[in-house]
């Protein structure tokens, strides 16, 4: 069941500018929000948040087939793309505490989805492959991801889709400068 756009937006009002962006130094400067001002419901990372939840609930409820919950079809993508064969990598990709991801890969191979192994070269070492039922639950999460993707981005353009890449990035990157 999709959200009603409506319910998320809260006010229309556009968020106030402090004074100082009135200021040349600050004309442009991105000055958006006031502590004095702010409006919760106007604030982007509320937004982003609640965007966050809606495509998260999205993804649980069309993974139930797969009997996947969200926190696990993510450390099997990770797998699949070779970007992690250890509990502490995918731990780390993922900003999951190593507890709890060692919790959710035993429910993954307690479910066939991964086999473990240690290494012989160093016991301490346990990495981490798909099995052949991991691979093929892997392979349909993209397609689920991307469903529900294009469920909210239902009535864009592809200039607004990469205008929205860009912000977006734009931001990420802001905020590790």
């Amino acid at each position: 069941m999709a959200a009603n756009p409506s319910s998320l937006r809260g006010s229309t009002a556009a968020p106030r500018k402090s004074k100082a962006s009135a200021t040349p130094a600050a004309a442009g400067a991105g000055t958006f929000y006031d502590g004095d001002t702010y409006v919760v419901d106007e604030s982007y990372n509320l937004l982003l948040r609640r965007l966050h939840a809606s495509v998260l609930r999205h993804i649980e409820a069309r993974m139930q087939p797969l009997d996947l919950t969200a926190m696990q079809w993510g450390p099997l993508m990770l797998l699949a793309a070779g970007k992690g064969n250890t509990a502490a990598a995918l731990s780390r990709l993922s900003e999951i505490d190593t507890g709890a991801m060692t919790r959710m890969l035993d429910r993954l191979e307690s479910k066939g989805l991964i086999a473990r192994q240690r290494s012989k070269e160093d016991r301490r070492i346990v990495y981490l492959e798909l099995t052949e039922e991991g691979r093929k639950a892997a392979a349909a999460v993209p397609h689920v991801i991307s469903e529900v993707l294009n469920l909210h981005l239902q009535g864009f353009t592809s200039e607004e889709f990469t205008l929205l890449m860009g912000f977006l990035r734009r931001m990420l990157a802001n905020g590790s400068a």
